[in-house]
């Protein structure tokens, strides 16, 4: 029985019971919750939804109390004010976070290794991304690499068979032999940034590629005061007679060497570089590079190939109205200017790329740079040497002095 009272409202409460008809058409009564207005306010209602016994032809669904469509996975749940507790709004969710459910209240960020899908409805994970032999651009390097080492091996064979012409010799043949060396390993530097970074390889490409080119640019500083002082020491009462030839380069080449040793020594000692996981820089990847540990370290040895470099390029570039037959002077301004201009170039690309191309911008900077030194210094020698081999006299070279 249920009672009301003056206003309506229930004065007690009732039962919920659940009828079951058996086959034989007999009926069973079982109660299955309650509603109880004098129980706590959080007994009020009460029902046991395992206790209800539906119909083997029953199919249908519960029905939704909403006033609304349910939101889609990529959505989340948005409260309308002033609204029931079953309207709401679906907002896509905020850039960088997901909703893999339907109806969910809130959406939620995916893993630093993961990154949201297009729709916003499921975290996928990150690809392992770096500079690798086996893509396009690792091979085309490699190649490029090789092919260069390949070349400088054969212009230091030339050299070496014709080192007792005049072209050769008046070049500094210890410094070109040096010169031509340290070119090829700064071709073959290149290698050592494609592939996985491992620990090994992290230790050694910055600091054997700095040591390699400070080696080279000492070399060409060194060439370059050589021909200057050569043509300054012409006067009998010359001070300069005593440093042109092998004193000078023994003093310059061995210094520079040091200097940039010790700064690679202390930057392994003080922060040395390491293999690191970038997960921040890029979207979709996860990029496995080599950490330089200390960056104004990196930039130090990186200041010191290009203080030499322009102490090349200024003597270079005051040198080059000297006698021109095996005059280096012009070519050696060429060359330097080319170095400045890809290196200062390299500081920009460098920091505006992220990944494997910041790797491939450094890689093709260290292979430019070679590449001007070994085309403008010596293709004009192997030229004489090879094509032309009647300029390759020293009365030529006397007769070109007096000339000019």
């Amino acid at each position: 029985m249920i009672s009301f009272d003056q206003n309506g409202n229930l004065e007690a409460g009732f039962d919920i019971i659940n009828w079951i008809t058996f086959p034989n058409l007999s009926v069973h009564r079982v109660k299955v919750g309650k509603f109880d207005l004098r129980a706590p306010t959080d007994e009020v209602f009460s029902i046991s939804v395992d206790a209800i016994r539906w119909p083997k032809t029953f199919n249908q669904t519960q029905p939704l109390s909403l006033c609304n469509e349910p939101c889609h996975k990529g959505h989340s749940k948005s409260k309308k004010e002033g609204k029931p507790f079953c309207c709401y709004n679906c907002l896509p969710c905020p850039k960088g976070k997901v909703s893999n459910q339907m109806d969910k209240d809130f959406c939620y960020q995916c893993p630093e290794d993961h990154y949201p899908s297009k729709a916003q409805d499921q975290c996928i994970p990150k690809e392992i991304s770096f500079l690798s032999f086996q893509e396009p651009l690792g091979i085309t390097l490699t190649i490029v690499a090789l092919l260069f080492s390949s070349i400088t091996v054969l212009v230091l064979a030339v050299f070496i068979q014709h080192k007792g012409t005049p072209i050769v010799k008046a070049n500094n043949r210890g410094l070109s032999y040096t010169l031509l060396v340290s070119l090829l390993l700064s071709f073959l530097c290149p290698l050592l940034f494609i592939g996985r970074p491992q620990r090994a390889t992290c230790l050694l490409r910055q600091t054997a590629f700095g040591i390699i080119f400070s080696l080279a640019v000492s070399c060409v500083v060194a060439k370059t005061l050589t021909v200057v002082l050569a043509f300054m020491a012409t006067r009998p009462s010359s001070q300069m007679r005593s440093w042109v030839g092998k004193r000078l380069a023994l003093f310059m080449v061995p210094s520079c060497f040091l200097v940039q040793t010790t700064l690679c020594i202390v930057w392994l000692m003080s922060s040395p570089p390491f293999p690191d996981l970038d997960m921040h820089s890029l979207p979709t990847e996860m990029v496995l590079e080599c950490n330089e540990g200390s960056d104004a370290m990196f930039y130090c040895m990186l200041g010191f190939i290009g203080l030499l470099a322009k102490i090349s390029f200024t003597v270079a570039f005051l040198g080059r109205k000297l006698p021109d037959t095996f005059n280096e002077a012009k070519f050696i301004t060429l060359s330097m200017l080319l170095f400045c201009s890809v290196w200062i170039s390299f500081v920009p690309a460098y920091q505006s790329t992220k990944g494997k191309y910041m790797v491939a911008v450094e890689i093709f900077t260290i292979l430019a740079s070679s590449a001007g030194l070994l085309i403008l210094i010596f293709s004009p020698k192997v030229y004489i040497i090879l094509i032309r081999p009647e300029l390759n006299n020293r009365q030529q070279l006397i007769r070109k002095i007096r000339i000019n």
